[in-house]
């Protein structure tokens, strides 16, 4: 018996077939510069972007393409799929020459984005008690993923981006992130000075980490309102921020270098959760 999900599977026999010109050669830069379009990648994404879509206005699906062979374990999620949207199916052949490489899961979805309208919206919109993870200049999609699983992991209320961040949308960064990109709340925020500046006029604490901190993150007790702000990988938050705001640093034994930008967050997420008395 034909699931209704199955019924309306649009069958596709041409790798140039204009209809998935959006999952074409995804190797080279996914959806970068077409708007706030992306790549949704796997089951677990999948199943990441349809909550999302469920539960708030921040994002949409636009279409799927799915490798032919893993249509009979995608469940439900099919009959969760907009009426609307179009859903193709393929071969493996022609898949893997549409995209480009044959490391795609079989499961291919172009989402949609729909951000705050400004950085100012989307604090109003914050609880009273809020924790953020604020970003400055995090150029690895890896450590930006394991950021945002982190977050969501830890029940951050966000991630706050500065301009020279790479895409949380990307489509190896929601892999890394487990979908968390998908379910945690994010914004840009313009240069590092003027995020810290409206995460300040906003309420926020803005606790930097960094190996030169100054409050060891054990003993440091947070207030209602917390940003947790993470530097680039390497150099770390610049000096002219450190010297501005309250810095935590994470104790580790002598001799070694500074943790990774992600298990650092990780690490002063778990804390700043477990002080401020939210349920994780």
């Amino acid at each position: 018996m034909e699931r209704s999900g199955q019924a309306r599977l649009i069958r596709i026999e041409d790798p140039s077939d204009p209809r998935i010109a959006e999952f074409t050669a995804m190797r080279d830069r996914d959806l970068a510069g077409r708007g706030d379009l992306f790549i949704a990648e796997g089951k677990v994404v999948l199943q990441a972007l349809l909550d999302a879509e469920a539960g708030s206005r921040r994002f949409r699906i636009e279409k799927a393409l799915i490798l032919e062979n893993r249509i009979d374990g995608l469940g439900n999620l099919l009959d969760r799929v907009d009426p609307g949207c179009p859903i193709y199916v393929a071969g493996r052949v022609v898949l893997d020459a549409a995209v480009g490489f044959a490391m795609h899961r079989g499961i291919l979805a172009v989402g949609r984005h729909v951000p705050a309208t400004s950085f100012t919206d989307f604090l109003s919109h914050l609880p009273e008690q809020a924790l953020l993870v604020a970003a400055c200049g995090i150029s690895n999609h890896d450590n930006l993923g394991g950021i945002f699983r982190n977050a969501g992991v830890f029940g951050a209320d966000g991630v706050v981006l500065d301009e020279t961040c790479c895409d949380p949308l990307y489509r190896k960064a929601i892999r890394v992130s487990v979908g968390a990109a998908l379910r945690v709340p994010f914004c840009r925020a313009g240069g590092i000075g003027e995020l810290i500046a409206s995460l300040s006029a906003h309420g926020f604490e803005v606790a930097g980490l960094s190996p030169r901190g100054t409050e060891p993150l054990s003993s440091y007790v947070p207030g209602k309102r917390l940003a947790l702000l993470a530097g680039t990988e390497g150099e770390g938050l610049p000096a002219e921020i450190i010297e501005r705001i309250k810095t935590l640093k994470i104790e580790q034994a002598p001799g070694m270098d500074s943790l990774n930008v992600a298990t650092a967050s990780g690490i002063a997420l778990w804390h700043a959760a477990a002080r401020m008395g939210r349920a994780i």
